[in-house]
């Protein structure tokens, strides 16, 4: 392996990096959305138990900011509950927004990654070719040995660049489509909770008026 690697020259170090950093991106993004650590099931039976016990104290609304991404557009839906719907609404989008970049971290490195490897490669196979065509004009094609170094520099970096490349490009898309599916899933539960805090504002102005 490694003398495959010193055969195709210095590109295999900036692609050997990007397949590194690959590696490392999708592990570290296969851990941080799973989907019990994003979206957890037990959350809404979780403040609606709080509400119902009237414990949406500020030390219960840090526990759930700490908890998950959902947790964090929970809290400020439950902070500005007192608030009208619009203006819940405009905090939850707001807070929304952070929480759909801190999902989406890396992504784009990782995409750049599946884009750039494959031109590291072509970089590769027209620096090997050039080697090969200035070994021809100086020495002829008499001795193919002469012409193999740069030959084999050309097919092993344009093969190291789509093997890094293909992977980096799949993971990518998929992670994009399981943030998407969070997003979509959070916007759900988000609009519920916001409905059941609206219901409980004006269930609380009528008894007002009642009284």
């Amino acid at each position: 392996m490694l003398e495959i690697i010193l055969a195709g020259g210095w590109l295999m170090v900036p692609i050997l990096l990007c397949s590194t950093l690959a590696v490392a991106i999708i592990i570290e993004r296969f851990w941080t959305l799973r989907k019990r650590k994003v979206t957890p099931s037990g959350l809404s039976s979780l403040v609606e138990d709080w509400a119902a016990r009237r414990e949406l104290d500020q030390r219960h609304l840090d526990q759930l900011r700490a908890e998950s991404p959902l947790g964090r557009v929970y809290a400020v839906a439950l902070v500005n509950r007192k608030r009208s719907r619009e203006a819940i609404k405009e905090a939850v989008e707001d807070t929304g927004r952070h929480v759909v970049h801190d999902l989406e971290r890396f992504l784009n490195t990782l995409g750049t990654i599946a884009g750039i490897s494959p031109l590291l490669g072509l970089l590769g196979t027209v620096i090997g070719m050039i080697k090969v065509f200035s070994t021809i004009m100086v020495s002829g094609v008499g001795d193919a040995s002469v012409l193999a170094g740069g030959i084999s520099q050309a097919l092993i970096t344009t093969a190291a660049g789509l093997t890094i490349a293909i992977p980096s490009y799949f993971f990518y898309r998929h992670f994009r489509g399981r943030v998407a599916e969070y997003v979509i899933s959070m916007e759900e539960k988000a609009l519920s909770l916001i409905d059941c805090i609206e219901r409980g504002n004006q269930a609380h102005a009528g008894f007002k008026l009642g009284s």
